[in-house]
């Protein structure tokens, strides 16, 4: 019993240890990691957020090698990294054990096209097996790939659903299946699951999506667990929880349009530069912008019917339907011009 309650002490030492850690960052923030020479893959490259991260990843010289079913947008995706590269014709510097930096030959990065459909486990571990042929072993795993139905649940297509749920979450499940064995066996590697905050609390319409981002961020924490117990400390995990990015994914969704100033959707710049912090400095987890944490914790502590007035009050009730019925009116036209 004794041993019980003075376990119990180290523990709650632990825990206040780690809010100072964790408060000593924001005074003194961490150094950003090298990621030069490093291979990186990201899935949904050919365009939003996947090809952000691919141009921010190139900036830092690192080996890209990106993955997405539309082979055009993934190309232009590369074009656009090999033009950064070219602008990146300058030595590598390194840091010695002792603190100095050592000038070492020009590091020339390149980038890799793959066409994959992340929605089928098949295509991921046969183009997973071949980037290890051509590439070589994978340093981080950037899980980025999405899709959206774009319909109310009972107007949406069974195989709709299953694709969102597929694309969105199981795919997760293939793409470190395929890598992170290597990574446990060396002890190295970082592996990223780009959210929403759809999967922290969710909204009316999106019933698919929310189901499928709640699912790829318990297959993270558990994941996150799992390394912590085999006690690989080499490697990270990163999970980033964007509120609403102004990109094609979401166009239209809009809340309400007093409060919408004071929380308009994020600029995908500025989203994929916050995320570059939180990965470059093996922060576990980052939420753009900082008040989704507030809304989390709420969530977690009000009653529901609490959570119903405050989203009204918002207009986070509703805040999708705009774009459901930009998605159902498009689809009418096409369904018309295809019927002339």
């Amino acid at each position: 019993m004794m041993m019980i309650i003075a376990e119990f002490f180290v523990v709650i030492l632990k825990v206040l240890w780690a809010f100072v850690t964790a408060g000593a960052k924001w005074v003194v923030p961490p150094k950003e990691k090298s990621v030069a020479g490093q291979v990186c893959v990201i899935t949904g490259a050919g365009s939003g957020l996947g090809r952000l991260f691919a141009k921010e990843f190139a900036r830092r010289g690192a080996t890209l090698v990106l993955w997405d079913i539309n082979s055009q947008s993934n190309e232009e995706t590369a074009e656009m990294v090999r033009q950064i590269y070219k602008e990146l014709d300058t030595p590598i510097q390194k840091e010695e054990p002792v603190g100095g930096v050592e000038e070492v030959p020009t590091f020339q990065p390149q980038v890799h096209t793959y066409v994959c459909d992340v929605g089928k486990r098949e295509n991921v571990y046969s183009t997973a097996e071949q980037v290890r042929r051509e590439v070589g072993e994978v340093d981080i795993l950037i899980n980025n790939a999405g899709v959206v139905s774009g319909h109310h649940l009972l107007e949406c297509p069974d195989e709709l659903i299953e694709r969102t749920m597929v694309v969105n979450c199981h795919a997760h499940f293939w793409t470190t299946k395929a890598f992170l064995p290597k990574m446990l066996e060396l002890n190295h590697g970082h592996i990223v699951t780009v959210a929403s905050s759809l999967g922290l609390f969710s909204t009316a319409g999106v019933e698919d999506y929310c189901a499928s981002k709640f699912g790829a961020i318990g297959f993270h924490e558990s994941l996150s667990h799992e390394i912590k117990v085999s006690e690989k400390d080499g490697i990270s995990m990163t999970l980033v929880c964007p509120y609403l990015v102004d990109t094609e994914l979401f166009k239209g969704c809009r809340i309400r349009k007093e409060i919408e100033p004071f929380l308009p959707p994020l600029k995908p710049e500025f989203c994929v530069k916050q995320a570059m912090r939180a990965i470059l400095t093996d922060q576990p987890m980052v939420c753009t912008p900082r008040i989704v944490y507030m809304v989390n914790f709420m969530k977690s502590i009000l009653p529901f019917e609490a959570i119903v007035c405050m989203y009204r009050f918002l207009g986070a009730d509703k805040c999708m339907y705009p774009f459901l019925a930009q998605r159902k009116e498009a689809m009418n036209n096409n369904e018309a011009k295809n019927g002339i």
